[in-house]
């Protein structure tokens, strides 16, 4: 018979002793400086992105959450960004050529903010200077004399076309809408009604001589308003030069301060044109309206100075002043227009308005020069997000598109604000799973994003490595202010740690899960009175934490023992057997036993899985299966064809099954059948098996163990109760000090075999039975019995008789 490996219980669980630290609580060490532990891979991969600086070299961070990944990049962020320079402010202004495409002006760090003090100073001088000149008594005679040469000269023409008129019979008259000639008759003007009772040859030599007086004056009138355009031009260059004499050396002083930015001396000299050439508008007398009916109508009310000089204000949309190197922006509802930026509008008695002022920064602008960290899941959680993104890194500018626009939603003036030249570096953190739909979703994904960081979810359980997270939990007690951890308490987080990993040889990296039970032990240290956070409290925090989520355990646990879910733990039957399930909740997983059963028959159906035939079977559990009819061909069909049929069930399984963690159980189960040797009860069994009859490894042996030995031990144990696993899960053992208690005892036993043999003989109490030198296997051995039964099967199915 094979021999068996039980397991000793120093096996069950990489033991963690104070004795090996030089510590009694973490107040002697140092606390964990910066970075992350156990990721040096994706470190490496992270920091090199963060000095590439070239086009594409954005960076995507993979891995499971509470792997640190977000804390990471804003440490190493921050850190190189620091280093590097603070970017340029940027504005708005009026764009005097094209109002409705803002212009974007760039300044060195706080010149922007300076920018738009100036440009506000230099508006209310304006006011100031131009309302002074322009109210002088210098200015009102140099305006009189021209206008009194203007009014000479117009009233010699006036004379002319008087004494022309007169000439003619007519006489020269002037209202609100112009001049007009009235026929004279005796002497006397008359009017419409006289002129129609006329003779008719009088009548005719009126109109006559009023055809001359037409023309005649049509020719006056155009000298005279040739006079006008004359006069209007000699004021307005003295508006001019009067406005220029009070506002000249002011501007050129602010584009003198501004003289290293091109287009900003050139939006000067625009603001200078269009103030000289409207600078009426910073002198006029405002009317004076009735109040309440300014109140109630205001696009009728008279515009305020504010409103004239709105177009000379600077709208500074990102103000680095107080920026120390890079920005680093990290940011979690990137939603479009929280990206690129917005311009917002206004509603006036149902007309939506907007201007330059209204335009606002988007993340784009504010991490422009410098870093964003953004989440994968929020970019998939918010339509355009990722377009907005993909364009930015591909035409390297900030286009401010509205999509309404695009929509047809927006009735109303539309800005398009002129693109700023787009300058950084895009962070973006999530699973695997949103970085593969983003890598299948555009083909231009791996351009965008060159480096990918990718974050473990476990680590070597190594010196290094637990000395660095000893000082992870001084550098958490530091933080939350809580007390400190003795060393014992350090050994029962490594523990935990390794239980998350479900590895003896590795530490979980997921530290949202560590910092939770450190919490919440800090909490029970707290209420208990105690200064110091110990094994006690950690394992407390566990045990609690557990409780909370175990309600469906718990009712399944009580479904068993009520026998309500029919589970065997002593005696032996044929074609049954204990399998052993893992049932993940999200957040909790635990073992839950179930009963395997087979029934063999003649036929030629081969093994039908009832899960499979049910829509409950995962297409691993379905490959499971087949590996088990290879195996039984290979073994037993080599001198004649199977016929058999056989049906494999999960009892009582009613939401569906997947993994090949079970084959090999299920195999036991259709041999127990075949030869009619029964299967121990007291034994569960996991264990995936190949073709060849290796056992080989399965995920959650340690949940497995224990939902068997939970059962086991509210039966009462007997002594003879255990599992049998793969021994290549071995190191994956970390049980609970109870089932460790119980193994030490001899009251539990686990097995840990590589054969399907090995399994044969715990379970049936019987030799597999190998092959003699003739090929054929010992009568009084499962595989004689099984071979036996399938000659039977056979020779039933064909009538054929086989030779010996």
């Amino acid at each position: 018979m094979p021999q068996t490996k039980e397991l000793n219980y120093k096996q069950l669980k990489n033991i963690c002793s104070p004795s090996d630290f030089s510590f009694q609580t973490t107040e002697e060490i140092s606390s964990l400086d910066g970075g992350v532990i156990g990721q040096e891979r994706a470190v490496k991969a992270f920091d090199f992105g963060l000095t590439v600086k070239m086009q594409g070299y954005n960076i995507f961070m993979t891995g499971p959450s509470g792997t640190g990944k977000t804390t990471y990049a804003k440490i190493s962020t921050k850190k190189i960004a620091a280093t590097e320079p603070v970017p340029y402010d940027w504005c708005y202004v009026y764009h005097f050529q094209n109002p409705r495409t803002p212009l974007a002006l760039r300044f060195k760090a706080g010149m922007g903010k300076q920018f738009k003090e100036d440009m506000s100073e230099l508006v209310q001088i304006f006011k100031t200077e131009i309302q002074k000149v322009f109210r002088s008594e210098d200015y009102e005679k140099e305006k009189s004399v021209i206008l009194k040469k203007f009014d000479e000269k117009k009233d010699i023409y006036m004379k002319e076309m008087s004494d022309m008129a007169k000439e003619n019979g007519f006489q020269l008259r002037s209202s609100n809408s112009g001049i007009y000639f009235m026929p004279i008759i005796d002497g006397k003007t008359i009017n419409e009604e006289e002129y129609d009772k006329l003779e008719e040859e009088q009548q005719e030599a009126i109109d006559k001589a009023s055809n001359v007086v037409q023309e005649k004056a049509g020719t006056i009138m155009r000298d005279l308003r040739e006079l006008e355009k004359e006069c209007k031009k000699q004021t307005d260059d003295l508006d001019y030069k009067v406005g220029m004499f009070a506002i000249g050396h002011h501007v050129n002083s602010v584009q003198e301060k501004y003289k290293e930015y091109t287009r900003v001396i050139s939006y000067i000299n625009d603001v200078k044109e269009d103030v000289l050439e409207n600078i009426s508008q910073f002198f006029e007398e405002e009317e004076e309206v009735d109040e309440s009916i300014a109140s109630l109508l205001p696009l009728f009310s008279k515009k305020s100075s504010e409103d004239i000089t709105q177009k000379y204000k600077v709208n500074l949309i990102v103000d680095h002043s107080e920026t120390e190197g890079a920005p680093v922006v990290v940011h979690f509802n990137p939603t479009y227009y929280n990206l690129v930026g917005e311009v917002e509008y206004d509603s006036e008695f149902g007309n939506l308005t907007t201007d330059f002022m209204k335009i606002k920064a988007g993340l784009f602008h504010k991490a422009n020069g410098g870093y964003l960290i953004l989440q994968a899941q929020d970019i998939l959680s918010n339509p355009q997000s990722w377009e907005a993104i993909r364009r930015v890194i591909k035409t390297k500018e900030i286009a401010m598109d509205n999509l309404r626009e695009q929509m047809g939603a927006i009735v109303a003036p539309v800005l398009k604000p002129e693109p700023v030249p787009a300058d950084f570096k895009i962070i973006l953190i999530g699973s695997e799973y949103y970085y593969d739909v983003l890598s299948e979703f555009d083909d231009e994904f791996d351009k965008f994003f060159k480096i990918k960081a990718e974050f473990d979810y476990e680590m070597k359980r190594n010196d290094e490595n637990i000395v660095k997270l000893a000082q992870f939990i001084k550098k958490f007690s530091e933080k939350e202010h809580t007390a400190h951890f003795t060393a014992d308490a350090v050994c029962a987080v490594i523990e935990y740690s390794s239980r998350t990993a479900e590895r003896q040889d590795k530490l979980s990296t997921r530290f949202n899960r560590l910092t939770e039970v450190m919490g919440e032990a800090a909490a029970w240290a707290k209420l208990s009175g105690d200064t110091l956070i110990t094994a006690k409290h950690i394992k407390k925090a566990i045990e609690q934490k557990e409780q909370r989520l175990k309600m469906y355990e718990e009712k399944l646990g009580e479904m068993l023992d009520e026998k309500v879910i029919m589970i065997d733990t002593e005696g032996s039957k044929i074609g049954q057997i204990n399998g052993l399930a893992v049932l993940d909740m999200g957040s909790y997983a635990f073992g839950n036993p179930c009963r395997i059963t087979a029934t063999t028959y003649m036929g030629e159906s081969g093994i039908i899985n009832i899960e499979k035939e049910a829509q409950l079977s995962g297409q691993t559990h379905d490959k499971g299966i087949q590996i088990l009819t290879g195996f039984l061909g290979q073994t037993y069909a080599q001198e004649f064809p199977l016929s058999l049929s056989c049906r494999v069930c999960f009892e009582q399984n009613y939401n569906g099954i997947d993994g090949d963690s079970a084959s090999s159980t299920e195999l036991y189960c259709i041999l127990s059948s075949l030869a009619e040797v029964p299967i121990r009860q007291d034994l569960a069994v996991t264990g995936s098996i190949n073709q060849r009859g290796e056992i080989q490894a399965i995920g959650g042996v340690t949940y497995k163990i224990e939902g068997f030995f939970d059962l086991c031990k509210k039966r009462g144990l007997t002594g003879t109760q255990g599992v049998i696993i793969p021994e290549t899960n071995i190191k994956d053992l970390v049980l609970k000090d109870e089932v460790i208690e119980a193994v030490k005892q001899g009251a539990f036993h686990i097995y840990a075999i590589s054969t399907l043999e090995e399994g044969i003989a715990l379970l049936m109490d019987m030799e597999a039975g190998q092959k003699n030198k003739n090929g054929k296997y010992p009568a009084n051995s499962v595989h004689g019995k099984v071979m036996k039964k399938l000659k039977a099967y056979y020779k039933g199915a064909s009538g054929e008789k086989i030779e010996k």
